[in-house]
């Protein structure tokens, strides 16, 4: 006998009640216990096995999803050998039979990527859709308020402050919280996987071997729900429509063996750090900031221009006004530090479309209280290099060691040592039902039209599920609007974005189900 078919649509305003009553009364104080727990991710923890943070970060966050009951859920906290664990959790579709379409026959082959050839924007009866998140956090970083810490959760104002909260330990909490609004409501939705990782914040290393053993589980994924990105502002949906990719390393230059006196050696032993910036000057124009290797740019796509043009006009000068720009006082008034460009439309392309370096650590200097008159050794910087989403990072990285390394001045020895590269991501073409299910969704919780917006940011997972499910349409959304400083000083969760993002969340799982023909 089939299952009872749900026969009505969501109701938004009911839904955002509902779940911001979740967020109010649970989910704030769930984010509040987890933002505690230095959960840094392994780049940053190489000894992660020892500590076990990892691993009760993703153990509260099984049991608080088994503790909501939600009905044809089943979960499991899935580790394979060496590898940081995941959190996976199915829930049954709301039509019978759906579940089974959509995994393999006992003994048979799991569905590919791309499935059966079907028409452009439709959905199918079995299509999965796929929510991920992380746990895994960023280091502390330094220059936070007096009264706040990258551990010590404060919730002021709608923000809650701590390391970790919007990026991204809330999504598996948000990604239940939708579903069980769809549940109370009695909604059809698709069957719904979810993938919860702890090694997002070092390049997602371990998720391909995760993906790889659990594609068979995951069915036809037509949806991809990602609560890991940014907002334009906190007065519409945004959807993520591309990311930047990145390429990491350590460049180190070494002249002597040890340190000898400045006033003996000075003038005759070239600087290592005159030395690094001769080197550097090789792959960037420092009076401009463009990178000089052709190979690191590509053609905006048409598309993407266009998108950009008209957030360009809903942000106006909000793109670059909303970073905390340095300032002084001079001669009675203010002035602040400024951009490369003022124009909104350039600030958008050059943070999401052009390829930009960045130096994010050093080594060799000694503090400023210890600074004698010593000549260093050496000087190593941690090169942070971000490449637009059309260029290869394995090929970047190999073209930026040779950059560096050949010919050095006064054959000094220069070394760089790749850490990590990850290939950015272009959204495919948003698909008729899914640009629907988003505007309404916007408009319903906002009173908006959803946006659309780079993020000059990596999410490897998304290059990854786009070649594995190449049809899928992807909800790349997330809370880290203006000056929610992710991976810096005051990080914090805007909640009530959040629970209307939520809320948004479930009402676009709802229109996929509308559109598969599985409603009435």
């Amino acid at each position: 006998m089939n299952a009872r078919v749900p026969t009505h649509a969501l109701q938004p305003a009911l839904a955002l009640e509902r779940v911001s009553q979740a967020w109010d009364n649970d989910i704030v104080r769930q984010l509040t216990d987890y933002i505690a727990i230095p959960a840094k991710s392994p780049m940053f923890s190489p000894d992660w096995a020892e500590q076990g943070l990892l691993d009760t970060v993703v153990r509260n966050a099984a049991a608080w999803v088994e503790s909501q009951k939600v009905e044809g859920l089943t979960l499991e906290i899935v580790r394979l050998p060496g590898r940081t664990p995941v959190l996976f959790f199915e829930i049954d579709a709301t039509q019978a039979g759906a579940r089974d379409a959509a995994r393999p026959p006992e003994g048979g082959a799991a569905p590919s990527g791309g499935s059966e050839p079907r028409a452009a924007g439709s959905v199918g009866a079995g299509d999965t859709v796929l929510m991920y998140g992380h746990l895994d956090k960023q280091p502390e970083f330094s220059g936070w308020r007096n009264d706040l810490g990258p551990w010590t959760p404060k919730y002021e104002d709608g923000k809650l402050y701590g390391r970790g909260g919007a990026d991204d330990g809330y999504a598996v909490y948000a990604s239940i919280a939708a579903v069980q609004e769809l549940k109370r409501q009695n909604v059809p939705h698709p069957r719904i996987v979810g993938l919860i990782e702890t090694c997002e914040e070092s390049g997602s290393r371990d998720l391909l071997p995760y993906i790889d053993a659990l594609k068979p589980r995951m069915g036809n994924v037509a949806l991809v729900v990602c609560l890991d990105s940014g907002a334009g502002n906190y007065d519409q949906l945004w959807l993520t429509t591309s990311l930047r990719g990145m390429a990491t390393g350590t460049l180190k230059v070494e002249i002597l063996t040890e340190g000898i006196h400045s006033g003996d050696a000075s003038g005759l032993v070239p600087s290592s750090f005159r030395i690094m910036r001769q080197v550097l000057d090789r792959l960037e124009d420092s009076a401009t900031g463009r990178l000089l290797p052709q190979s690191f740019h590509c053609e905006v796509p048409a598309d993407r221009l266009a998108q950009a043009r008209a957030t360009a006009g809903i942000l106006g000068e909000e793109v670059y006004k909303r970073f905390p720009w340095a300032h002084y006082d001079c001669g009675g008034s203010t002035t602040f530090a400024l951009p490369t460009t003022t124009d909104p439309l350039q600030a958008l392309l050059k943070r999401t479309w052009e390829p930009t370096l960045s130096v994010t650590g050093a080594e060799g200097f000694p503090a400023l209280q210890d600074a004698g008159n010593v000549l260093r050794p050496y000087t190593a910087f941690k090169l942070s290099l971000r490449l637009p989403p059309l260029v290869d990072a394995a090929a970047a990285v190999q073209e930026l060691k040779a950059l560096l390394e050949d010919n050095a001045p006064y054959q000094a020895k220069v070394t760089f040592q790749g850490t990590s590269g990850a290939t950015g991501w272009n959204a495919p073409s948003t698909t008729p039902w899914f640009e629907q299910a988003l505007n309404e969704a916007s408009q319903a919780h906002f009173g908006a039209p959803c946006g659309y917006i780079g993020q000059g940011g990596t999410i490897p997972l998304m290059n990854m599920l786009s070649e594995g499910f190449p049809a899928a349409q992807m909800m790349v959304c997330g809370v880290l609007g203006p000056k929610s400083n992710a991976h810096g000083p005051n990080e914090f969760l805007h909640v009530p974005y959040a629970k209307k993002l939520t809320a948004a969340v479930a009402q676009v799982i709802a229109g996929m189900a509308e559109s598969s023909g599985t409603t009435p």
